[in-house]
């Protein structure tokens, strides 16, 4: 039998009768949060206690990862939660560094607090009415900083960049053969994708997922720099077509994940023009660049493109995840991959139904990942934004000046990597 004054904390904490006992746990709760924020910036704390998985699994320190068959004490999950951190990866130290994202902003924490407290879904305005239309405004303020006009740009929050090119290629691949939606790859021709060989594996991986074929994806070389070589592109898709192959999309990057680099969006977009073939900028880590006057030059040409993906997890410093995949054309998002299930989305409701997003998503159930940005932005502002781009960069020119007059340092690529618009 089950203690029943074992189970009374966490009934009592979940009820409308247990209001008191429920502000204290949640109070408790807070009170960790805040310690461990404020104890991420201090410099002299570990960025991890680390400790093998064999360690972790056998339990430190009363810390046990086991499930019980009988439920524990609100102390004992305060104790969890404790522990939990204790043991996990400090992100928002100042020494902690790592690929792509790094950092803690406050009011981007709030936000994802009060996301999980509204604990709603994305995929209907009558579920999730506000959030839908701030991610409506994010999205337009987004396609109108990339540079398309206000009656184009379509887009949609995604899990992460690689989920968000994923779409890229699906939406790509529809606009061409929307056959594919009902008849599937064997309609198809053998269809060809290229991209830098600096870039993300998320194209291959879903070329591969997408039953298009890794093998399929030609990886064109790329110049010192990491810099995408456009006549190397155009003759990659000159060969392709003598192979019976038939090319569809281009991936450019712009900020690669290795080198930083930034492939020549103006070229490429002439080349994928004069072939009719899909564009798309994986921007996933430099599209922040965007949000700066000084640096915004490097995406020069992302204008032109048909899709791109923007991480703002990334320079932006938005707790993830926080990624946007933007379509131009309107409408060919909601073509893609709606199927109009009846019991979500009802076109008799006392509503514009343009509104239920969710059968522009491959996905059913959608976090809100919207709220956190939206405030953040409404915190900083765009100038913010600029201003936090800029000081990255600035601190990437520091540190480039510190090793550059150290001895024991040698660098990779000299001065042949991406750099700040301000060096000469």
């Amino acid at each position: 039998m089950v203690d029943e004054s074992i189970c009374v904390d966490i009934k009592a904490a979940t009820t409308d009768g247990g209001e008191e006992l429920t502000r204290g746990f949640l109070q408790e709760v807070v009170n960790i949060l805040l310690g461990y924020i404020c104890k991420s910036s201090q410099r002299g704390s570990k960025v991890l206690d680390f400790h093998h998985p064999h360690q972790l699994k056998e339990g430190l320190e009363g810390f046990s990862m086991d499930l019980p068959d009988l439920p524990e004490t609100l102390e004992q999950i305060l104790v969890d939660c404790r522990d939990t951190l204790k043991y996990g990866v400090n992100t928002g130290h100042p020494r902690f560094f790592n690929q792509l994202s790094s950092g803690l902003d406050v009011i981007g924490v709030a936000g994802e607090w009060l996301t999980s407290t509204a604990n709603t879904n994305m995929f209907t305005y009558e579920v999730s009415p506000v959030f839908i239309l701030m991610e409506e405004v994010l999205l337009r303020k987004m396609q109108s900083i990339v540079g398309w006009s206000d009656d184009e740009g379509d887009g949609i929050f995604c899990p992460g960049g690689t989920i968000s090119n994923l779409y890229s290629i699906l939406v790509a691949r529809y606009h061409f053969y929307p056959e594919v939606k009902t008849k599937g790859m064997g309609a198809l021709p053998q269809l060809a994708l290229f991209t830098s060989e600096h870039s993300h594996y998320s194209v291959k991986k879903s070329a591969a997922v997408l039953g298009m074929g890794s093998e399929n994806v030609v990886m064109v070389k790329c110049d010192e720099r990491g810099k995408m070589i456009p006549a190397e592109l155009e003759s990659c898709i000159v060969t392709a077509e003598a192979k019976g192959l038939v090319p569809f999309y281009v991936n450019a990057t712009a900020g690669t994940t290795v080198y930083g680099a930034f492939d020549p969006l103006s070229a490429i977009a002439d080349i994928c023009h004069r072939h009719t073939l899909w564009m798309h900028v994986d921007a996933a880590w430099g599209g922040g660049l965007l949000m700066s006057d000084r640096h915004s030059m490097k995406l020069q040409g992302i204008e032109r493109a048909w899709s791109v993906t923007w991480n703002p997890h990334k320079m932006m410093g938005v707790p993830l995840q926080c990624s946007v995949i933007l379509i131009k054309k309107r409408g060919l998002l909601q073509e893609c991959n709606e199927l109009g299930a009846e019991y979500l989305f009802q076109t008799d409701k006392p509503y514009d139904v343009r509104y239920d997003t969710g059968d522009k998503s491959i996905q059913c159930g959608r976090h809100v990942d919207v709220f956190k940005f939206w405030l953040m932005w409404k915190a900083k502002g765009s100038e913010g934004f600029g201003s936090q781009v800029d000081k990255c960069l600035e601190n990437a020119e520091y540190l480039y000046d510190q090793l550059q007059r150290r001895k024991d340092f040698e660098l990779v690529l000299k001065t042949k990597f991406e750099r700040p618009a301000s060096w000469t």
